[in-house]
């Protein structure tokens, strides 16, 4: 060709060698890659091969010369497509991409064994199969090794952990796939890389465990043993958060890791803490150490980030029931014994109290005692905490099971006391007392958690003594002094209001002494003075002095017992009493005595005995002859409704009253 001619082509540009080489150098550096457990050639890049040595090394891309010139004639610059990398085995080792190495070696064993007897692989390729098993060691040295740095890894590092355990899940495969075979196995299957992890993380989870991090904040007022539990306990919660936060994202869903590590955290604590209560502790580490097991130790495990990750059903108690059944024995009788030693204490003091004729503290003009608001915070203080210690409300109520014996029956020795020696200062210390009870009684209603079933009522039948004996001390002398004007009940003076008005005169007047007690317990007390004074006006009217011989006188004895009953019932409101329902007795008896036709009476007595089930015969006998004209017979006839209504019974609870009123 002319030189002229050649002058008109694009001229044909040389590549030399050195200029190559560079460019195969730049482009063999390059490394991305992505990793998938599926195979060899699922999870490495596209056009990239791992392989041992110098012996899988690529060629070199043959070089296009081939250019083709735009229209103004200049050359297009030369496109290049990435080459793929090559990694030897010690690379995949160092680059932490476990997996893959532990999938080359397996596609190796393949080609040893697959096809051969493990005694002529061994015979022909002895070379081969000893680096084999170095390159295994070596690769078994580095799972486990990163399985040990599992809870202190940084999130950036987390890729060499997932890698690690899936080497391990690849093994596990390898070995199912061996055992499957109808061929013997290289020697080292199976290799048991999956009890290699667990136990390498049981020994993970010792070595923590046995040297907690400890917080750089002085830790004031613990025991050495309470130090150790509590930087455990620490440290075991700390771990538990990362697994959850962290770690669980390396791991397969069905290992199901979080739960595998919670039981090594649990029985590695469970252990630990059982050698401390075989040590022997005094009752504050024995408390410590209890609270830990039952309110701590659940505590953490029942935090949210835990609680969504952990069945923590299966783990069961830190501690075997034997054990721990010593430990709550020991502690609870500890906690009775300082109670009983507590109340005592208190009780000894409002006796000595009392015995040196001091007067109760008064509030707003009323005594009160001391004595329930510190026991109740006392019991109520005790069996709480109880409840935290033992992690059951049931075990820490049997904190209370001397209660009825230590306090209830001291406390109503002290008041008999009080009561029998009748000193200057018993009444003021009685209607203190009256406020206690009041306590006591409602708390045990209130408040049952606190105690057993058949504690409580025992307190409460021990409590309603005491009240009935206060009430009886004191409201005895006003009785006393109101005999006089008790007699002229239920006869032919009585018929005049004047007699009554002596009465209501001096139940106003002998009423202010009874004051002193809360404002509660007063109305209390009113209303049981006013109860006693009613059933001494029905005993007193029952006992038939006056004879009612006609209409007239009937009418007379009506009225008279109705304005009473009005009467009484306005001096017991002003006095504080709320027992309105007195007054209707009064009433109902009342309309006995003004009825005239015997119909009309067998109706009203059968209202009275359907409304007080104490009514008895001889209340109704006793009050229909004070109605002279009634013959034996209607006596009989109104008596026998009572029997009717004892056929038919009762649905409702009404208050004793008849039963109270003695007859002959």
């Amino acid at each position: 060709m002319c030189l002229m001619l050649r002058g008109c082509f694009p001229r044909r540009r040389r590549r030399t060698k050195e200029r190559f080489s560079g460019c195969w150098h730049s482009i063999c550096s390059r490394k991305t890659m992505r990793t998938d457990t599926r195979g060899i050639r699922n999870f490495l890049p596209r056009k990239k091969w791992f392989g041992f040595g110098p012996r899988d090394q690529p060629q070199p891309p043959a070089v296009n010369n081939n250019t083709s010139s735009p229209t103004d004639g200049s050359p297009l610059p030369q496109q290049e497509e990435p080459q793929p990398v090559i990694l030897t085995y010690e690379q995949m080792l160092q680059e932490k991409l476990l997996s893959e190495a532990g999938q080359l070696l397996i596609e190796k064993e393949e080609r040893l064994f697959r096809e051969l007897k493990e005694s002529d692989a061994f015979t022909h390729h002895e070379e081969q199969v000893n680096q084999l098993k170095a390159d295994r060691k070596a690769l078994q040295d580095l799972v486990l090794q990163t399985l040990g740095q599992s809870l202190c890894l940084e999130e950036d590092s987390l890729a060499g952990l997932t890698s690690a355990v899936k080497a391990v899940m690849q093994e596990e495969d390898q070995d199912l796939l061996w055992k499957q075979r109808d061929q013997i196995p290289p020697s080292w299957r199976p290799s048991g890389w999956r009890k290699l992890h667990d136990s390498t993380l049981l020994s993970l989870v010792k070595q923590r465990m046995e040297t907690p991090s400890t917080p750089s904040a002085c830790q004031i007022k613990l025991t050495t043993i309470q130090t150790d539990i509590t930087n455990m306990g620490r440290q075991l919660k700390e771990d538990l958060l990362s697994v959850v936060g962290g770690v669980k994202r390396c791991y397969p869903q069905e290992m199901d890791i979080c739960n595998f590590y919670s039981k090594l955290y649990h029985q590695t604590l469970s252990a630990s803490l059982m050698n401390v209560a075989d040590f022997g502790l005094v009752d504050n580490d024995r408390t410590f150490l209890l609270r830990w097991v039952n309110e701590y130790y659940p505590e953490i495990l029942a935090k949210p980030q835990l609680h969504s990750e952990i069945d923590s059903g299966p783990l069961g108690k830190l501690l075997p029931e034997r054990l721990l059944k010593s430990l709550e024995d020991d502690y609870l009788s500890n906690q009775q014994d300082e109670m009983t030693t507590i109340i005592r204490r208190v009780l000894g003091e409002e006796r000595e109290k009392w015995n040196k004729g001091e007067e109760p503290e008064t509030e707003d003009g009323c005594f009160f005692s001391h004595v329930a608001y510190d026991i109740i915070q006392l019991i109520n203080g005790k069996v709480t905490s109880s409840t935290k210690v033992l992690g059951d409300p049931h075990k820490a109520q049997r904190i209370t099971c001397h209660i009825s014996k230590d306090l209830m029956e001291s406390y109503k020795s002290f008041q008999s006391d009080v009561i029998k020696q009748n000193k200057a200062n018993s009444r003021s210390f009685i209607k203190a007392n009256l406020d206690c009870i009041k306590q006591f009684s409602e708390v045990l209603n209130k408040e049952r958690h606190l105690f057993t079933e058949d504690v409580r009522k025992n307190c409460l039948c021990v409590l309603t003594d005491m009240k009935q004996s206060a009430h009886t001390y004191l409201l005895q002398p006003l009785h006393e002094r109101l005999k006089p004007q008790y007699r002229k009940l239920g006869t032919s003076d009585w018929l005049h209001q004047s007699e009554f008005k002596e009465l209501l005169g001096g139940i106003n007047k002998e009423g202010q002494d009874l004051q002193g007690s809360t404002e509660s317990c007063h109305k209390e007390l009113m209303g049981q003075l006013q109860q006693e004074v009613t059933v001494e006006y029905v005993r007193r009217l029952l006992k038939g002095k006056v004879k009612l011989k006609d209409n007239m006188q009937q009418l007379k004895a009506y009225l008279t017992v109705k304005d009473n009953a009005e009467n009484l019932h306005h001096l017991f409101v002003q006095m504080g009493s709320e027992e309105d329902w007195l007054k209707e007795i009064l009433f109902k008896i009342a309309e006995v005595l003004k009825l005239q036709d015997l119909p009309a009476i067998q109706m009203q007595v059968a209202l009275l005995g359907s409304d007080y089930p104490d009514l008895s015969e001889k209340h109704v006998l006793a009050l229909l002859k004070l109605k002279t004209d009634l013959t034996k017979a209607d006596r009989k006839s109104a008596t026998d409704v009572l029997h009717t209504l004892r056929e038919i019974g009762s649905t409702t609870q009404p208050r004793a009253f008849f039963s109270l009123v003695q007859v002959k």
